[in-house]
């Protein structure tokens, strides 16, 4: 307890001699994850800019711009004139689709042809892409049936029966999780223990890798023992283990109780899983820091295995979809894990039982993270040669 405590003072003593390092495990988390808040407070992405050429100017033509304006999803912001204009507003990223209405569109419908609109997308954006697909077809559909209906009418038929006979076999979409589609507690809580994952990789590396770089780790590890040695580092540690798993707890206390979100399962899970995640990511910086015995190094493989567990968590592109080797290494990753149990309490409820074997894997990937940490740190004390790596 007394090399924990010493150590503990120690490196509190250490942040208060640089702001820097202090400020990148108090309040720049802090900000960083009120910024992805803020970005995600919208919601739903509203009135996403599309330009409509209207080749046919006719009052059907005008109907269909006007029901694409009353889209919540979609804002009619340009009217090119031709081909040539639409392709540039697209290449200006003014807007990110084109409606194109062609000559003679009203005519082909009303003699009972078919009256074709084309839509222009930049699918590069993938989710900009979807949600304007969406709202066009929807638009276009609604019209369409509207069309239809009328015509049916004027030639005798009763309206339920048009119905019936336009949709014999309607299929009914009932949404279990997350109904509104909202990307808030689904996209925002994920990447709130992402970005503090890569800080606390950081984090872990850093302290360790510090000493090693001016060479101050023999006087603070001298004539310990392993045991007192694993106490020093714990204490070390300690500092960014507990602000960063505070700042995460803050993040997803305001993603709930703050905006409103009410999540069906288990928040003390949730919320012990951040806190193991925070403790393998420490421990495994410290670990890299230990087995590169270099600063730069160790921070190097910090970047190279947490900045892009996001991307292979699942929540971006499914699991299921990834090559096997891909999937190998998502799985690797404590990160995938984590929003795993996450998901789970957060957004379906799913029942604790369920959760338990990840809390503890993380722990307990923590704690062997910990153990090389340990190892290779009370090794590197007794080898002064190795000191002093960038």
């Amino acid at each position: 307890m007394s090399a924990f405590l010493s150590s503990l003072r120690r490196e509190a003593w250490r942040l208060r001699q640089s702001p820097w390092d202090l400020a990148m495990v108090s309040w720049v988390p802090l900000l960083a994850v009120a910024l992805i808040a803020w970005i995600f407070s919208a919601g739903l992405p509203r009135h996403l800019p599309i330009g409509v050429l209207d080749e046919d100017h006719s009052a059907l033509s005008r109907q269909l711009v006007r029901m694409l304006q009353a889209t919540p999803g979609l804002s009619v912001d340009e009217r090119p004139l031709n081909l040539a204009e639409a392709e540039g507003a697209l290449r200006a990223a003014r807007v990110y689709a084109v409606v194109h209405i062609p000559r003679d569109f009203a005519r082909e419908v009303k003699q009972g042809r078919v009256g074709e609109v084309t839509l222009l997308h930049n699918a590069q954006l993938a989710t900009h892409s979807g949600l304007i697909q969406r709202d066009v077809r929807t638009a276009v559909g609604t019209l369409s049936a509207g069309v239809e209906m009328a015509a049916r009418n004027k030639r005798g038929e009763a309206t339920r029966s048009v119905r019936v006979s336009m949709t014999p076999v309607p299929t009914r979409l009932l949404g279990l999780f997350n109904v509104a589609g909202n990307y808030e507690p689904f996209l925002a809580s994920a990447l709130v223990p992402a970005l503090l994952h890569i800080l606390a990789m950081t984090a872990g590396a850093w302290a360790l890798g510090r000493e090693l770089r001016d060479g101050s780790i023999g006087p603070w590890l001298a004539g310990a023992s392993r045991a007192q040695a694993g106490a020093a580092l714990a204490g070390k540690l300690a500092i960014p283990w507990a602000s960063l798993t505070l700042v995460g707890w803050l993040g997803l206390a305001w993603l709930s109780g703050g905006r409103g979100w009410h999540p069906p399962g288990s928040i003390a899970w949730v919320a012990l899983s951040m806190a193991a995640l925070m403790a393998v990511s420490v421990a495994g910086g410290a670990a890299l820091a230990g087995l590169t015995r270099s600063l730069r190094t160790a921070l190097s493989a910090c970047g190279f295995f947490s900045a892009p567990a996001f991307a292979f968590s699942g929540v971006g592109f499914p699991l299921a979809a990834m090559s096997p080797g891909a999937r190998a290494w998502a799985e690797a990753m404590p990160y995938t894990h984590h929003i795993r149990l996450q998901m789970d309490q957060w957004l379906l409820g799913a029942p604790v039982a369920q959760s338990v074997p990840t809390a503890l894997a993380l722990w307990g990937a923590a704690a062997v993270l910990m153990a090389v940490a340990v190892l290779t740190a009370h090794r590197a004390a007794g080898q002064p040669a190795s000191w002093g790596g960038r």
